[in-house]
């Protein structure tokens, strides 16, 4: 049960705990004392209470850390993808570092209203911003359609054929 407590600029290094239940005791703890990040996701243990006996034992748990994780993580990244009017790579960027410290803007980012989905043109990213694996677009033209179907070719994979020509291996020629 990984978690983490920071006060200021010191971290807390408690006893790990053995169980849920110490897990939840530790939270309790310290939440409202100190920032308290749980689970996998690292989920803000005080976000959304205002009494340690609110706390949910579903912080603890793997599935549903997972859940509100991602489900705050997509509010802050909806909050941070409206002030940049883009859904490009800085505002991903942008994003985890809100995550991490919880702050953006100067305001604390899990307190601000979710604005709500993002609009198709927030949504679609700059494919002129995405570099490619050689740093240059590919032609069209030469790249094969990898979606195309063989005349006769099933569309069961477990009976597709071979699309890659393995021919060179152990051949000493150069594929």
């Amino acid at each position: 049960m990984a978690i983490s407590i920071t006060s200021g600029n010191r971290v807390i290094l408690p006893e790990p705990p053995r169980t849920p239940e110490a897990a939840m005791r530790l939270i309790e703890q310290f939440v409202g004392q100190a920032i308290v990040r749980v689970g996998v996701t690292r989920y803000p243990a005080g976000h959304g209470i205002s009494d340690p006996s609110e706390l949910s034992p579903g912080l603890v748990d793997p599935c549903e850390n997972i859940r509100m994780g991602t489900a705050l993580f997509g509010k802050v990244h909806r909050i941070v993808t409206h002030a940049r009017g883009a859904a490009d790579g800085s505002a991903f960027t942008q994003s985890l570092e809100a995550w991490r410290t919880g702050m953006f803007e100067g305001r604390y980012v899990f307190g601000e209203a979710d604005p709500g989905p993002l609009s198709t043109a927030e949504a679609e990213l700059d494919h002129d911003e995405v570099p490619s694996v050689t740093g240059e677009d590919p032609d069209p033209a030469t790249v094969p359609d990898r979606t195309a179907v063989q005349d006769g070719e099933a569309l069961d994979p477990n009976h597709a054929g071979i699309r890659i020509d393995l021919s060179p291996i152990g051949t000493g020629r150069d594929p």
